[in-house]
């Protein structure tokens, strides 16, 4: 179902994501803006009592943007923009919200209990609350994929006449590995448990997508409605996360080499885009609500300028012959200070990275596996590069450090 939307659709062979960590890069594809311009750089922390940890409230959601537009909104899954009240979803433009607040969560929803956040130690107690819907917590059984499916399929079905803008936000695979038989069956094939199981949760997924498409067939809406997807950033190295895999690109999850921020990434939009097409040049998660406000033909320049494009005028063009974006940025500031030891500027097919302290320089049209470091003979095209993202980091903003810190072992 997923490759539905790719042989139906666009797939992007340069899909990126604006952030290899989840929190910022979601901040990010909701706000269609570079997330360093809030300073939001790392997850937040996950306290509830933190007035300040979460997506600014002087930053529109896409459910923001698009309301004056008529559009009923919704968020099925994970939230992770903030667990104080001023960053709730439902205060966030979003109409409805089903799923959890924080960055993860345990799939077997009979295994959650009413935990009161007062007592709460760390993040990962947050994991086994339960879920909620507007606000309110509630008692439900089933697997937690399943569970955010259904809900999506509803409020399609709600708001049929639309128009409506649904985030499914899955938080599959994500861990902790948890997986039903039924899926875990359909893998027989495959002999490392924590890889069958990673598959296993995929196809969960896939089967949610599934049910969406067919139901926008069966309203008859498909041809009208723009479907995207995407991951928020590549798959954990660690072999104790998931068991996922980035081949062939190099690095993961908290990476800014092509394996952190590469991702899977296509569009079909039946009335408006070509089919069975694979588009070359790098797009951004950050065109997505650029894309949708195109689409609405609304007027958003009273508002902060965004910085994705449309994409539909570059999906038809004959030939593709002209790029999107002339750059994309990374940075990702270090836990601890205000510095950014991993940076990355990509500009056309040429890469520029610094991470650890060394600088390389990647042609990514022979080498998108980023082997071959070419900045001994290229110093002063990196020394170009590193001047560029420099001047686009410096536009940036910063934020109290304190935000993304753990909560103190007394609140």
């Amino acid at each position: 179902n997923i490759d539905r939307i790719a042989n139906e659709g666009v797939r992007f062979d340069q899909g990126y994501v604006s952030f290899p960590v989840c929190g910022p890069s979601r901040a990010g594809l909701l706000t269609g803006r570079y997330q360093s311009r809030f300073g939001f750089d790392l997850n937040p922390s996950e306290n509830p009592n933190d007035p300040r940890a979460g997506l600014p409230v002087t930053e529109k959601t896409i459910a923001e943007v698009l309301k004056p537009a008529g559009y009923t909104s919704m968020i099925s899954g994970k939230w992770h923009m903030g667990l104080h009240p001023n960053f709730h979803p439902n205060v966030r433009g979003f109409d409805e919200f089903y799923g959890f607040l924080n960055g993860g969560h345990n799939y077997f929803t009979e295994r959650l209990r009413d935990i009161d956040p007062a007592k709460v130690k760390n993040a990962a107690q947050l994991y086994q609350d339960l879920l909620e819907r507007n606000g309110q917590e509630f008692k439900t059984k089933g697997y937690l994929t399943d569970l955010l499916s259904d809900e999506g399929v509803k409020f399609i079905d709600n708001n049929k006449d639309g128009p409506f803008f649904l985030f499914m936000s899955y938080n599959a695979p994500h861990v902790p590995m948890h997986a039903t038989q039924e899926y875990l069956d359909r893998f027989p094939n495959i002999k490392d448990p924590k890889r069958k199981t990673y598959a296993a949760m995929v196809s969960a997924v896939d089967d949610g997508v599934g049910d969406i498409l067919n139901r926008l067939d069966t309203l008859n809406i498909a041809d009208n409605t723009m479907v995207f997807f995407l991951s928020d950033n590549g798959g954990p190295q660690q072999r104790a996360k998931n068991a996922s895999s980035n081949a062939p690109f190099r690095g993961g999850k908290g990476d800014v080499f092509e394996g952190g921020v590469r991702v899977p990434y296509a569009v079909r939009w039946p009335a408006a885009i070509p089919a069975g097409v694979d588009y070359p040049h790098p797009v951004s998660s950050l065109d997505i609500l650029s894309t949708a406000v195109a689409a609405t033909g609304m007027d958003v320049s009273g508002n902060k300028p965004l910085d994705g494009v449309d994409l539909v005028p570059y999906l038809n063009e004959p030939g593709f012959k002209t790029m999107p974006h002339d750059r994309l940025f990374w940075r990702y500031r270090d836990g601890k200070s205000e510095t950014f030891p991993r940076i990355a500027v990509l500009d056309n097919e040429t890469k520029y990275v610094k991470t650890g302290g060394n600088e390389m320089l990647f042609d990514l049209e022979t080498d998108e596996a980023e082997q071959d470091n070419e900045i001994s003979a290229e110093r002063q095209r990196a020394k170009e590069l590193a001047a560029e993202h420099k001047a686009w980091s410096d536009e940036m903003s910063d934020l109290d450090i304190s935000i993304f810190n753990e909560w103190p072992k007394k609140q």
